[in-house]
């Protein structure tokens, strides 16, 4: 008999802040969203056979998403999270930079627009 899902994987809560656009005032601000680490177990639960085994060879750590909606911090009203993603593998998150330690954007150089004026203006003439 082939084991459950569950019984390879331990499962830990982890909130994770995350920065969502409401839909309706149109302000951004930053959400503690609650997710599931599953780790994959370091090794094989007792009562395994040899599908379960082949199973467990290909399990990869993944994070799957527990909230669908978050409440404004502005207007109040509830909206669905705009994302996809309600699972992502931990392995792909290790490129991403940290949600805790975000960079700052490089600063845009701004470009002056048309001629610079070189004195009061005369008017019309």
């Amino acid at each position: 008999m082939a084991l459950d899902e569950r019984s390879f994987f331990t499962d830990k809560p982890e909130p994770r802040t995350q920065r969502y656009p409401c839909p309706r005032c149109n302000r951004t601000n930053d959400y503690q969203v609650r997710w599931v680490r599953r780790t994959r177990k370091d090794r094989l639960p007792p009562g395994a056979d040899e599908r379960d085994k082949a199973k467990f060879e290909k399990l990869r750590d993944y994070l799957i998403r527990v909230d669908d909606e978050v409440v404004c911090k502005t207007c109040g009203k509830k909206f669905e999270i705009p994302s996809m993603h309600s699972l992502l593998f931990v392995d792909q998150l290790e490129g991403l930079p940290k949600d805790e330690e975000e960079d700052e954007p490089p600063p845009v150089k701004e470009e002056p627009r048309g001629p610079k004026r070189r004195g009061p203006s005369q008017g019309w003439k």
